[in-house]
């Protein structure tokens, strides 16, 4: 499916990511406070280049195991502020998966639930998905604020289940069906212009 990952929000713009928002992308991820519950650690100039460069390359998301990574910006201006990711988890049982990162300048605007909650859409109209989980650290609670503001279901708590850089921690996973996200709409809004 040749989808061009230009998608608007109220107040957001979500795009493919290019090499010139490195400055940006590197204002918060190469932040510790970012990177406290992310897999990877903060990044430095190299290591945020070469992410970006993977994630600039990328086409579209046409089977199991590929993501789609897209930049958020406020509309009007160029600066990004977060990056919102939709993976394919399972072709078999059309399982798909969502994540976040924001600059903390901007958070408490409610723009990671804007911005989440059109990769939702994408995920269930675009793709078909029956099934969107999030997953997070136990501790992380402003993820967990997201997950509950996009109406997600709290499905699991793992207890100590990862050494997560260096300690035992919990996860918890979130969930969503299709067809609760469709009743959830308001009409005319299934899908993309």
């Amino acid at each position: 499916m040749p989808l061009q990952y230009l998608l608007q929000t109220a107040r957001l713009a979500l795009r493919p990511f290019a090499l010139t928002d490195l400055d940006d992308f590197l204002a918060y991820r190469s932040r510790e406070d970012v990177a406290r519950y992310l897999y990877g650690d903060a990044l430095d100039r190299a290591s945020g280049e070469a992410l970006l460069g993977k994630w600039a390359a990328a086409g579209a998301m046409t089977r199991e195991g590929e993501r789609v990574m897209l930049a958020v910006l406020p509309l009007g201006q160029r600066r990004v502020i977060g990056d919102v990711n939709l993976m394919w988890r399972s072709q078999e049982h059309r399982q798909g998966e969502i994540g976040y990162a924001f600059n903390p300048e901007y958070h408490g605007h409610g723009y990671a639930t804007e911005a989440a909650a059109a990769m939702l859409r994408l995920g269930f109209t675009e793709y078909g998905f029956h099934r969107i989980c999030a997953r997070c650290d136990a501790r992380n609670t402003a993820s967990v604020k997201v997950m509950e503001r996009l109406g997600m279901r709290r499905e699991a708590h793992l207890i100590e289940n990862e050494l997560f850089k260096g300690e035992w921690s919990d996860e918890l996973t979130y969930a969503i069906l299709g067809t609760e996200w469709a009743q959830a709409q308001p009409a005319g809004a299934h899908s993309f212009p």
